[in-house]
């Protein structure tokens, strides 16, 4: 499944995944995948196949229907919905009317249905964001699942722009953070910067400040290289993905090398800490060598003149 596409209207973006984990994001966009120009009619997901599509690691089937159960539940708290341009003009509404999930059958499965007012979400789309499945549910992070979907709203202007409340809202950031600078850097934009590098070539994300006492943040803006309306959104092949993964990892200004670090981990799927200890190991190795070779050269001196004594 490393080719399926996720595609919708933009409208869905602007929605809260309200206390979503990333394996709950993961179920939810799997679905949307495959539910794009269906029209009302009913979809069936066996639960391999959902589970292959959503990456979906514990294999119990009772924990995974406790999983797409919560996942739903947390769906129907959300209002969908769309506006006119101008705004005046604005609709709410769930975004399934059918959600049945038959655990005791041969091949259990589960039937969905889209409401018949949240169709234009994923049917006939005269605009959209598109990405590939594969990369948003390898992500992590809830926060860098979130970013990379808003950004790939913009992905051939290569900047986005989210005011500290939109931020705030979008990506679900607990309220305590707002006047905890520190937090949001530590908890929110670390793993986005981490997670989402590897993905937008040259990204970089930075604060804006507003005037007055403290100067304090009112929004973050971010850049990266533009794509092109035609790129490519599948897989060249595990080889070539992560190589250029680690290019962008590797050719990035903006993070730390302990940050670069973290993120090669995450691409290679290793224990977080293992490129570090590997790259300090390195430069050990290499001092110990520089030493030695300067112990050598040293030697070498001191036997040339007194090699010179006694010619």
């Amino acid at each position: 499944m490393s080719n399926e596409l996720i595609k919708y209207d933009p409208e869905l973006n602007t929605i809260p995944l309200r206390k979503f984990t990333p394996i709950e994001m993961n179920l939810f966009f799997s679905i949307i995948s495959r539910m794009r120009d269906k029209g009302d009619q009913t979809v069936r997901f066996s639960f391999e196949q959902l589970k292959d599509l959503s990456n979906y690691k514990p294999t119990a089937n009772n924990r995974f229907e406790d999983d797409i159960q919560r996942t739903y539940e947390k769906l129907m708290g959300l209002h969908f919905g769309r506006r006119s341009k101008s705004g005046l003009n604005r609709e709410m509404f769930v975004m399934f009317t059918k959600f049945r999930i038959v655990g005791e059958a041969d091949s259990p499965y589960i039937d969905i249905e889209v409401y018949k007012d949240a169709l234009p979400l994923l049917n006939n789309l005269d605009t959209w964001v598109r990405y590939a499945l594969a990369e948003f549910r390898d992500l992590r992070s809830s926060y860098a699942k979130t970013a990379f979907r808003l950004l790939k709203g913009f992905r051939t202007t290569g900047y986005a722009f989210l005011s500290k409340e939109d931020f705030f809202e979008l990506l679900d950031i607990p309220k305590s953070y707002w006047k905890k600078p520190g937090d949001v850097d530590r908890y929110v934009l670390k793993p986005i910067r981490e997670e989402l590098t590897p993905l937008f070539r040259g990204l970089t994300v930075r604060k804006k400040y507003g005037k007055g006492r403290g100067k304090p943040v009112i929004g973050y803006s971010f850049t990266w290289k533009p794509e092109k309306k035609d790129a490519n959104d599948f897989s060249q092949g595990q080889f070539q993905d992560e190589r250029q993964k680690l290019f962008n990892i590797q050719h990035n200004g903006e993070l730390t090398e302990q940050e670069k670090w973290r993120a090669i981990d995450k691409v290679k799927g290793l224990t977080l800490g293992s490129t570090e200890k590997q790259a300090l190991a390195d430069k050990q190795a290499e001092h110990d060598k520089k030493i030695r070779d300067q112990a050598r050269k040293e030697a070498l001196a001191e036997l040339r003149k007194e090699f010179g004594k006694h010619a």
